[in-house]
């Protein structure tokens, strides 16, 4: 990453893909600043990485502005020097039609997957903008692009995330500060039991004959994206596994899958 080691803020860092995202870039010796709020969760992410990483938990709830901007504007001085954002933290709430669904599951995706991200952005961006360069990396999902029975208000935030995305690509042109957007198909972490309320037998059957992507396998896309020259801004990255049925995620046949 062109010698630099400036800090790369990564949302939802307790699991699944955060959780690999911020094993990937301090490996490479970047300071990491691990937002999640689960606390016991993310000392446990920094014990495994081991004494050498220089990863900074922070126990946040992303949803809460006031206490994002408060804690990345009271950063320590070997964290201060942001440099990237990964906007990884979201959630699927629920899995039906609109007219059988829970309107608290919408607020909990709009909460979290919209002003969260938001949230994040205000306060990370500052200091992009004062040092002259910087990278947002937006963690959206192929159902923002590929419609599936039951997937409707989910796959409208994440089309949020694509969209915004590239306005912000239109508000920061000239700043040095890149944009970039991952779309992850079926992956293989805790998403789907938050989806399904901690149903393993249901969140399992998802995976029915799919080999679903890895955490790790989203943690190198952004490794990639970074680690691009400054010249080069990924607008937009779209993953599946092989064995994923095109972008709907689920079969016509007896097993339906959703996408993430």
């Amino acid at each position: 990453m062109s010698g630099r080691t400036r800090t790369a803020v990564v949302t939802g860092a307790s699991s699944g893909f955060g959780r690999a995202i911020v094993k990937r870039l301090a490996a490479d010796g970047r300071p990491v600043v691990a937002l999640a709020r689960r606390k016991d969760r993310l000392e446990a992410l920094c014990e495994e990485a081991g004494p050498e990483s220089r990863i900074l938990p922070l126990a946040v709830d992303i949803r809460d502005g006031d206490a994002v901007a408060a804690a990345l504007g009271a950063l320590p001085e070997d964290f201060a020097d942001v440099e990237v954002l990964v906007n990884n933290a979201g959630l699927s709430r629920g899995f039906g039609p609109v007219q059988a669904a829970d309107p608290a599951h919408w607020q909990d995706m709009v909460d979290t997957n919209v002003m969260g991200q938001l949230h994040c952005i205000k306060a990370a961006l500052p200091a992009m903008l004062e040092a002259g360069g910087g990278h947002i990396v937006n963690i959206g999902s192929i159902a923002a692009l590929y419609p599936y029975s039951g997937g409707n208000v989910y796959g409208a935030t994440k089309a949020f995330t694509h969209q915004l995305s590239l306005s912000l690509r239109t508000d920061l042109e000239g700043t040095g500060v890149r944009v970039s957007c991952i779309a992850p198909g079926m992956a293989r972490t805790e998403f789907a039991l938050v989806r399904f309320d901690g149903d393993e037998q249901r969140a399992d059957a998802l995976y029915q004959d799919v080999e679903p992507l890895a955490a790790d396998d989203i943690a190198e896309a952004v490794h990639w994206c970074l680690s691009q020259p400054a010249r080069v801004n990924v607008n937009m990255i779209e993953i599946m596994p092989t064995s994923q049925p095109f972008g709907l995620g689920f079969r016509t046949t007896t097993t339906r899958r959703s996408a993430d």
